[in-house]
């Protein structure tokens, strides 16, 4: 009953209720002789609902995360870790600036592997726009905090995108003589993560993290309800193709 009563609500709320309220529209089109708007209005509305559920949001975004597995046993002398995210002046355990969501997997991931691999972390990520943190600044104090060493820790706070986070990040790996690089991103992320860094000539070892689906997905007819939460990460796909896409063929 708990999930039937979900499954219903999901259509009452958005984006459920607009699907309703469109397929109405299609009806009343239709009896007005107006078949082809009708029509069009239905097939609109289709595509909108299936990217709206959580079936076809999962499939596209394991399909995305499953690009590159982590290493069992992995190598390197720097794990470079990309920022994704910051809000400027939030309070925190330690100051103010705090990493949103997925940037926070993505440290406690490189965090695990600095302890267990004896090797500095390099945070890349600028402020991205006026009123929002600047993310390696904000992932240095919360690594200190975690007890990284501060000669453990390099700072390339100059990038607002992937690009140039593979472009300041090999300046600085150059600099030092960094060769053998670990990249920790999002697992939606390091498809193009990746591509920036070879387009530098720079060879990563790819450490995804921060996976949003399961591996082992298991079907149930709530996730044939729209939800606003699917229809973003179904966007999110659609964006990080395209942005693949373009950084391939035109960068």
């Amino acid at each position: 009953m708990i999930y039937f009563l979900k499954f219903g609500a999901s259509f009452v709320l958005p984006p459920g209720i607009f699907f309703v309220l469109f397929l109405l529209t299609a009806v009343w089109c239709w009896r007005r002789g107006c078949r082809r708007n009708a029509a069009a209005i239905v097939v609109i509305t289709f595509v909108f609902y299936v990217l709206s559920t959580g079936a076809m949001s999962e499939y596209m975004l394991g399909n995305l995360e499953s690009a590159y597995e982590p290493p069992s046993e992995p190598a390197g002398d720097v794990i470079i870790m990309l920022g994704g995210g910051a809000t400027q002046g939030t309070p925190d355990v330690d100051g103010t600036g705090t990493l949103c969501g997925s940037p926070a997997n993505r440290l406690l991931t490189a965090v695990r592997l600095q302890k267990k691999l004896g090797v500095p972390i390099l945070l890349s990520g600028g402020q991205v726009y006026a009123d929002s943190g600047t993310e390696a600044e904000i992932a240095r104090r919360i690594l200190l905090s975690l007890g990284v060493p501060e000669q453990d820790i390099l700072v390339e706070a100059r990038s607002l995108n992937t690009r140039q986070n593979a472009i300041y990040s090999g300046r600085i790996l150059r600099e030092r003589g960094l060769t053998r690089p670990i990249l920790v991103t999002s697992a939606f992320h390091m498809e193009r993560a990746a591509l920036n860094f070879s387009k530098e000539n720079i060879s990563v070892t790819p450490y995804p993290t921060d996976y949003m689906v399961s591996r082992y997905p298991v079907f149930h007819y709530n996730k044939l309800a729209p939800q606003a939460g699917a229809l973003e990460a179904a966007t999110l796909v659609l964006q990080e193709r395209l942005r693949t896409f373009v950084t391939r063929y035109f960068e």
